[in-house]
């Protein structure tokens, strides 16, 4: 099977969860036997970039996927990668790594019905270049990622008659409240009825997708999202810290509901003194939420770090008493995963996909600070629930793998590449 696969994001060019899934999914369909050609968009200065081919290389982490890199400047987030440092991670020779710049910058977005800059230019721009490059590939089924990507896939598959599916990892929706970008939003309209299939991240996500987008239930089909296990025992190693860490760890946008985390922090301090909390990403709330804490007069105990990654990461993690995520609407939420993977305890709201599939951990409704900020405390001032939690959700997020799910998504790839050659005959 040979799947052309279209995405934004993957690391090194990573901002968040999509990435993150773009990547467990991907080295689990190559360790399937599945052919993928992943076309992303790279900074440059030349017309079209050249690929970089893991086959040929016995070093990479990827046997059977070779990875396209255009010349695009579609970034709608902004982070900064270490090319280098990830070619490495990702298991690459030293000969791979020679050509990559030390670093990339990825855009920003300070307003959610902005996206900034002229996207909109910079997504036509990839679907030109990207249905060029599919004039002379060879595949069976066209796999899309988010909006951005939707209408390179509709021009492929028009152009190819081959079948499109299209992965909803977040909406319009999500992002932007019932204030929705119009444009966005007709994009994503024009790729979820164009697709053959639809996968959803969520059963929630699932939801929007039939409220909003008339799209017929049957149509979509729910595939969770996974974590990358870093082990089968658990382990964790309390810092020598004289405060108790509350972590935060995502886009500070109004999405992921920073302000009802500080809120909820300004009562956990009411009660307990020795507590910290860690808002780590960045975000177009980033300076409003800092003055926020300010105003609120807890500025002193609230530390943010911008953007993690990496090692990184792990420090956080490994410093946390309890991770939370507040969010307002998150189609999924692979973080609290990637926080119980580490023995973590998490928080989570229960507007989240996440909270569909995971039964050891805390949830709240986003609005409700009174009740985040009692289960913060709750966690905080009691060793035994703190560490059965721990305890329980590690070996919790061992069922969720990227294989199951790459199964899953093999599966409708099956299904619609046969449907589709019913049709030819």
């Amino acid at each position: 099977m040979k799947v052309f696969m279209l995405g934004w994001e993957f690391p090194p060019y990573i901002s968040g969860g999509l990435g993150t899934a773009c990547y467990g999914l991907t080295k689990a369909m190559d360790e399937l036997g599945v052919e993928v050609t992943f076309v992303l968009p790279k900074a440059s200065t030349s017309h079209l970039a050249g690929h970089v081919n893991m086959v040929s290389d016995q070093h990479c982490a990827f046997k059977s996927v070779r990875f396209l890199m255009i010349s695009s400047t579609l970034r709608p987030y902004a982070q900064v990668a270490t090319i280098a440092a990830h070619w490495q991670e990702l298991g690459c020779s030293a000969a791979q790594q020679t050509n990559a710049p030390a670093n990339i910058g990825l855009g920003q977005i300070n307003d959610p019905n902005n996206y900034g800059g002229d996207i909109y230019s910079d997504v036509r721009g990839y679907t030109d270049k990207v249905v060029k490059i599919a004039e002379t590939e060879q595949f069976d089924v066209i796999h899309a990622h988010d909006w951005m990507t939707y209408p390179a896939g509709v021009a492929v598959s028009q152009l190819s008659h081959k079948p499109l599916v299209v992965h909803v990892h977040s909406t319009e929706f999500d992002r932007s409240g019932e204030h929705v970008n119009q444009k966005v939003y007709d994009i994503e309209q024009q790729g979820v009825h164009a697709a053959a299939k639809v996968i959803a991240v969520s059963n929630l996500t699932k939801n929007t997708i039939l409220k909003h987008y008339s799209v017929p239930s049957e149509k979509v089909d729910v595939v969770h999202n996974a974590v990358e296990h870093n082990g089968n025992e658990s382990q964790h190693v309390p810092l020598d810290k004289t405060d108790k860490i509350v972590l935060f760890l995502g886009r500070i946008t109004m999405q992921k509901g920073p302000e009802y985390f500080l809120a909820a922090a300004k009562k956990v301090l009411e009660e307990i003194n020795n507590v910290k909390f860690i808002m780590a990403g960045n975000g177009d709330m980033m300076h409003r939420t800092i003055e926020l804490a300010a105003r609120m007069g807890i500025g002193h105990k609230v530390l943010f770090t911008g953007f993690l990654r990496g090692e990184d990461v792990d420090r956080a993690y490994q410093m946390a008493d309890l991770y939370v995520m507040p969010s307002v609407s998150e189609p999924f939420g692979i973080a609290p995963l990637e926080a119980m993977n580490r023995n973590v305890p998490v928080l989570i709201s229960k507007q989240s996909g996440v909270a569909e599939v995971v039964t050891h951990a805390l949830k709240v409704d986003f609005w409700d600070i009174n009740e985040m900020a009692n289960k913060m405390i709750a966690v905080l001032k009691r060793p035994p629930l703190q560490k059965t939690l721990r305890t329980n959700g590690f070996h919790e997020v061992r069922k969720f793998t990227w294989e199951d799910s790459a199964k899953k998504i093999m599966k409708i790839y099956d299904d619609v590449i046969a449907q589709a050659q019913d049709k030819e005959n």
